[in-house]
C-alpha cells in the first residue's frame, strides 16, 4: 500500500480523497495554485504544494507542475480526481515514466475511449449495444446527407473529441445538415483542436442512464448498477439518482452484467462509468468516462461501499474487497449540484461565502469546500457542493432532499438552491416522468431570461 498520495485536484473532489486517504492510514498531498492557498482541501491535507498561478493552465493543468510536486513531496501515487487531467493519457504516460502510480485506468484505456469513434468500435466488439450511425468519421458534408437518409431524421452530428455538451448539433431534417454539420467541425477545431465529426440517431424521448463498473486490471470486474442522470441543462447533469426510476431489476442485471463482462475483457482497472440513451426499453451506448463521475456519492450511498478507497486499493495491486454476489442495492440515493450561479441566466457568481451551513441528519452527506468566509475563485467551475440524500425509497429520498435543501445555508454568493426547491413541486420530477429534454423545456417556462 502506498505511503503518501498526491491529489491533482481541487475543491470537493480533492477533499473527498483526503478524506479516504486520512481513513486507510495514507499521507496525502494537496496541491494548489495561487488563488486557492487557503482552500479547505489544502487545509486539510497533511502536506500541500503550490504548484503555479490562478489560471489552470499554469497550475492544475501543468503536468511539469505536478511531477515535481510528487518529487518535492515525496508521494508515491497520483489521484486525478475528475476534470482537468483526469482522462488526459499523455499525463498518464508521463506519470508511469516517472516511476509513479496513476489512480485510475491505463493510458491505453483512456485514449481508446478518448476518442468517441475508436470508443464505440470498441463497445461494439465488446458485445455493448450502440445508437445506428455512422462507421467511423464522416468526412464531408455529402456523406452526411447520406447517412442522415440511412438511418433516418433527426440526426445528432458530435466531434469525435467532444465532450461538455461542445461539438453537438442535431439536424432535424436534410434541410439542417449542412448548418449542424459545419457547426459541429467548427467548435470541434476550437475546442479540441480537431474538427473530425460522426453521425448518430438523434433519439426523441431518452433517459440518460449510466452504469458504474469497477475493474481490478486483472480480468475481473463488477458493476454497481446504473444512475438516472436524466435532468440537464445544455448537457450537464444537475440531479442524480440511484437506482433508476424506471429501470427493472431485469434491465439493470442485463445491462450491468454486459458492462461488467465488456471492461473485464480488457482487462479494465479501476472505477468507470458506461453511458447510455435508454429509450422504449433499450440501451444504446454512447461513451465511456475513464474516471470517477461527480454524482459517484448515489451509488455509495445505496451498495455502502467507498469507490475512492477501492480506487487506491487496485491501483497498490490489492484485489476488489467486493464482489458482484456482496452487492445489493438497499434503499433509494439523489445527488443534487450546487452551482455559486445566478438564476435564471446560470451566470457565474464567485464571491465570499458570509454564512454556511452545512445540512444534516439521517441519510444526508454534503460534499462541499465551503466555509464561512471562504472566497469563491472566478477562474474555475462553479460547483461548489454536491447534497446527497438516502431514504429506505424514493419517496422518502425526495422528502429527505427538501429537508435537507430547507437547512443548507450558503450566504453572499447566487446558489442554483432555488431550482431544486422549486423541482421538488413538479409531479413529473416527483413521478420520475421525465427524459434529457424535459428540465430544458421546464426552465423556458418557468425560469425564462429577463
Amino acid at each position: 500500500m502506498f505511503d503518501k498520495i498526491l491529489i491533482a485536484n481541487r475543491g470537493e473532489i480533492a477533499l473527498r480523497v483526503v478524506r479516504a486517504a486520512r481513513e486507510m492510514g495514507i499521507a496525502s498531498v494537496a496541491v494548489h495554485s495561487t488563488a486557492d492557498t487557503d482552500a479547505m482541501h489544502v487545509r486539510m491535507a497533511d502536506e500541500s504544494v503550490c504548484i503555479g498561478p490562478a489560471p489552470s493552465p499554469q497550475s492544475y493543468l501543468s503536468i511539469p507542475a505536478i511531477i515535481s510536486a510528487c518529487e518535492i513531496s515525496g508521494a508515491q501515487a497520483i489521484h486525478p480526481g475528475y476534470g482537468f487531467l483526469s482522462e488526459n493519457a499523455n499525463f498518464v504516460q508521463i506519470v508511469e515514466d516517472h516511476g509513479l502510480t496513476f489512480i485510475g485506468p491505463t493510458a491505453e484505456h483512456i485514449r481508446i475511449m478518448g476518442d468517441k469513434i475508436t470508443a464505440k468500435d470498441t463497445m461494439k466488439t465488446l458485445g455493448v449495444p450502440c445508437v445506428p450511425g455512422s462507421d467511423g468519421g464522416v468526412p464531408d458534408l455529402e456523406t452526411a446527407k447520406r447517412i442522415g437518409e440511412e438511418i433516418g431524421y433527426p440526426v445528432i452530428i458530435k466531434a469525435t473529441a467532444g465532450g461538455g455538451g461542445k461539438g453537438m448539433k442535431v439536424a432535424k431534417s436534410a434541410a439542417d445538415m449542412e448548418r449542424a454539420f459545419q457547426t459541429a467541425r467548427a467548435e470541434g477545431k476550437s475546442n479540441f483542436g480537431n474538427d473530425e465529426v460522426y453521425i448518430e440517431k438523434y433519439l426523441t424521448t431518452p433517459r440518460h442512464i449510466e452504469i458504474q463498473v469497477f475493474g481490478d486490471g486483472k480480468g475481473n470486474a463488477v458493476h454497481l448498477g446504473e444512475r438516472d442522470c436524466s435532468l440537464q441543462r445544455r448537457h450537464q447533469k444537475v440531479f442524480e439518482e440511484a437506482p433508476g426510476p424506471v429501470i427493472t431489476e431485469e434491465e439493470r442485471a442485463r445491462i450491468g452484467k454486459v458492462c461488467a463482462d465488456a471492461v473485464a475483457k480488457i482487462n479494465y482497472i479501476g472505477a468507470g462509468t458506461i453511458e447510455f440513451l435508454y429509450e422504449n426499453g433499450a440501451f444504446y451506448f454512447i461513451e465511456m468516462n475513464t474516471r470517477l463521475q461527480v454524482e459517484h456519492p448515489v451509488t455509495e450511498a445505496i451498495f455502502g461501499v467507498d469507490l475512492v478507497r477501492e480506487q487506491i486499493r487496485v491501483a497498490a495491486g490489492l484485489p476488489m474487497s467486493f464482489t458482484q454476489e456482496d452487492l445489493e442495492i438497499k434503499g433509494h440515493a439523489i445527488e443534487v449540484r450546487i452551482n455559486a450561479e445566478k438564476l435564471p441566466n446560470f451566470s457565474p457568481c464567485p464571491g465570499r461565502i458570509t454564512q454556511y451551513h452545512a445540512p444534516g441528519g439521517l441519510g444526508v452527506r454534503m460534499d462541499s469546500a465551503l466555509y464561512d468566509g471562504y472566497s469563491i475563485p472566478p477562474y474555475y467551475d462553479s460547483l461548489i457542493g454536491k447534497l446527497i440524500v438516502h431514504g429506505r425509497d424514493r419517496p422518502e429520498a425526495l422528502a429527505r432532499l427538501g429537508r435537507a435543501l430547507g437547512e443548507l445555508i450558503v450566504d453572499g454568493v447566487d446558489t442554483t438552491v432555488p431550482l431544486f426547491h422549486a423541482l421538488l413541486q413538479e409531479p413529473d420530477l416527483l413521478r420520475g416522468s421525465y427524459n434529457i429534454h424535459w428540465l430544458e423545456h421546464w426552465l423556458e417556462t418557468n425560469l425564462a431570461d429577463g
